[in-house]
């Protein structure tokens, strides 16, 4: 038996979550089993507790788009009892039962060894938000995006996502720009390492021309849409945005004058699918470059109990920092 958050449909049509007991044999097909230690809250996570909202796709479900553990069982040989893993992304979670539950059983080829330096509740203190965040530094790095270029903004700061990028923009010597529509915020950000708070109204108007002042060397925005728009018109020549998130809509009010006349690059980060090479890099790159004082700093322990009701926080924007869930707490 082992221990799950468990999502279910009445008939109806309403959701309803509890933690339930179940067999090791309802686990979903896969060759390698996983003792769960730690998973983390996402907006995708809230969604599934919430109405569903259209990423479920069968019921029962167990939401929980990563985790990390300790491998149980494998018909992998990449893969021992003993090993430590982690797991973001292949829709786990959504289509695939996910790491709300004291157990879970994926494909080998989902998973990456935990990288030496990191303990499992601190990688699921990065988790799939922070990876992301990881992953965005290194594309502005490969396109030429340096401290010494000038000043990097972060939309979506006191995000999952936001939190972890302005960690280790600090931490890699960049001056970093936090942008907030929660002023009480601004010393939780100040301690990531921003160099100074800019309020979200005064990216949220619309744009009125398409180039304003060179201001960003580079950009992660986890925004979109008006906010999104209005950066690209503020990047510097040749300047690089790394959008990694929607919470404000898929739509981008914009021209193609920054592109044109700037040269600005845009750049699309996508965690879900990652290559298996690009994930073991990227977490490399998190154990040897975030700083674990700013890590801690971000965490809010929570249980499988609390999910339900910290789902509906985080749809409502109203989670800080990283989550990291202990399915055996």
């Amino acid at each position: 038996m082992f221990t799950a958050l468990v999502v279910e449909k009445d008939a109806d049509g309403k959701t309803h979550a509890g933690v339930k007991q179940l067999p090791l044999g309802d686990l979903p097909p896969g060759n390698v089993t996983v003792a769960v230690e730690y998973s983390t809250l996402n907006y995708k996570d809230g969604m599934c507790l919430g109405s569903g909202g259209g990423l479920v796709r069968t019921y029962p479900h167990v939401p929980g788009i990563d985790f990390a553990g300790t491998v149980e069982a494998s018909d992998d040989p990449r893969y021992v009892p003993g090993d430590k893993v982690v797991l973001t992304g292949w829709r786990v979670g959504e289509v695939h039962w996910g790491g709300y539950a004291t157990r879970a059983r994926v494909n080998a080829d989902w998973l990456v060894p935990l990288p030496a330096g990191l303990t499992t509740r601190q990688a699921m203190a990065v988790g799939t938000a922070g990876f992301t965040a990881m992953l965005a530094v290194m594309a502005l790095e490969d396109h030429g995006v340096t401290p010494e270029r000038g000043e990097v903004l972060v939309t979506g700061a006191a995000g999952g996502v936001g939190s972890v990028a302005v960690a280790l923009l600090a931490a890699l010597g960049y001056r970093v720009a936090a942008v907030t529509g929660r002023p009480e915020l601004g010393d939780y950000l100040r301690d990531l390492g921003a160099a100074r708070i800019i309020a979200r109204a005064d990216l949220s108007e619309a744009i009125k021309r398409p180039l304003e002042a060179e201001a960003w060397a580079g950009c992660v925005d986890a925004v979109g849409s008006v906010m999104l728009a209005r950066v690209l018109g503020q990047m510097q020549y040749g300047g690089s945005v790394a959008a990694v998130g929607l919470a404000g809509g898929a739509d981008l009010p914009a021209t193609v004058i920054p592109f044109l006349l700037r040269g600005v690059n845009l750049l699309g980060i996508d965690s879900v699918m990652r290559p298996y090479d690009d994930r073991v890099r990227a977490w490399a790159r998190i154990a040897a470059d975030l700083p674990m004082a700013q890590l801690e700093a971000m965490i809010r322990p929570a249980t499988l109990a609390d999910r339900p009701g910290l789902g509906a926080e985080i749809l409502k924007g109203q989670v800080q920092g990283r989550v990291v869930v202990d399915v055996n707490g």
